[in-house]
């Protein structure tokens, strides 16, 4: 008889392409060789692991990119992607000077500015991993608009709460750019979007906007991480199953909350025993993508459920068949119809 591990290969493979499971199975590989269970990580391996691509201003695929540091007493650095447009003569595309586009002043025609903060659970990938690259090409070609990717600190190295800082760090610096500014108003539009850990940052970088005043356009949320100490009943059916374990997802929570904290923090359960309701406060609305067989759907469920309860707009988008990482391959109907989406969320809260 086949043992767990094999039944569980066999039911991930059945749930999702070939390619899916190849690509996020050798994730899981690498992960599993970088975790220690002292707590500490291998990041020099993972560094040498990571498959990046470097910026591109030659305008692939109409789409060119750029890195910019924005906070030099942290290293801070994003990764800005744009739309090229056609030369006169209808040939290739053709960007501005980086220089130029940095000092550009506001559009007459409003466009979006993503700001986007790539998966990893805290601990890995970086806005130049190819897979996030990807995606933050494709954003740009469905809202026409900026995408600026946030090379955010990341754990065991980088504790709570500086992921959240340099997210707030970079939406600040987002906000005060004359070049990402555009309309009537010249005003900056921004949405805040991540993945997985990503999805969880632009939660907390969106309420610390709110109490601040400061207006987000939205939050697209693929797959948000959070978590709690009491187990969902998701979490029980699907732990092994679908990539993750919750031995994993544990793992990461100690890595990136304060060193005497438990799952409760209202980093990790922000509408926990611990956590803050969002009643009265002017937050943003939402599209909140959630996979079924992702085992911390049923976090993702109640996250969007708060919202709702607390008066704030929310669109929730449910893929019953979908695994985690289903957004970064284009060939599932779920990648084509969340994308889709996206595209209409973008649109209409322009």
């Amino acid at each position: 008889m086949a043992g767990s591990d094999e039944v569980n290969r066999n039911e991930c493979k059945g749930a999702v392409p070939i390619h899916t499971w190849v690509l996020i199975s050798n994730f899981k590989l690498a992960y599993n060789m970088l975790r220690r269970a002292d707590g500490t990580f291998d990041r020099d391996l993972a560094e040498f692991l990571d498959r990046r691509v470097p910026p591109d201003a030659r305008a692939p695929e109409g789409v060119s990119s750029f890195d910019h540091v924005i906070d030099t007493s942290t290293g801070l650095e994003v990764r800005i992607y744009r739309a090229a447009a056609a030369n006169n003569a209808g040939a290739a595309a053709v960007t501005l000077p980086i220089l130029d586009f940095l000092a550009g002043t506001p559009s007459p025609d409003p466009f979006p500015v993503i700001l986007f903060f790539h998966g990893g659970s805290f601990a890995h990938s970086s806005s130049g991993t190819a897979i996030y690259d990807n995606l933050c090409r494709r954003f740009v070609k469905l809202s026409k608009g900026v995408v600026v990717s946030v090379n955010y600190r990341r754990a065991p190295e980088h504790r709570y709460p500086c992921a959240y800082e340099d997210g707030w760090t970079a939406l600040k610096w987002a906000m005060s750019q004359p070049f990402l500014r555009s309309g009537g108003d010249a005003r900056p539009r921004v949405f805040l979007s991540g993945d997985s850990s990503g999805g969880n940052i632009a939660h907390h970088v969106a309420v610390r906007a709110a109490d601040a005043g400061i207006s987000i356009c939205g939050n697209i949320l693929l797959n948000a991480m959070f978590g709690g100490t009491e187990r969902t009943e998701s979490e029980r059916r699907l732990d092994g199953k679908y990539f993750v374990t919750l031995q994993d997802r544990d793992w990461y929570w100690k890595a990136y909350l304060p060193e005497d904290a438990d799952r409760d923090h209202p980093a990790c359960n922000p509408f926990g025993p611990n956590g803050r309701r969002l009643r009265g406060l002017p937050f943003t609305k939402s599209l909140i993508i959630v996979s079924g067989l992702d085992l911390t759907c049923d976090r993702q469920l109640a996250y969007a459920e708060g919202l709702q309860e607390d008066g704030h707009h929310v669109k929730l988008v449910y893929r019953e068949k979908a695994t985690i990482g289903f957004y970064l391959l284009s060939n599932t109907d779920h990648y084509h119809e969340v994308m889709e989406e996206i595209a209409d969320f973008l649109r209409a809260n322009l």
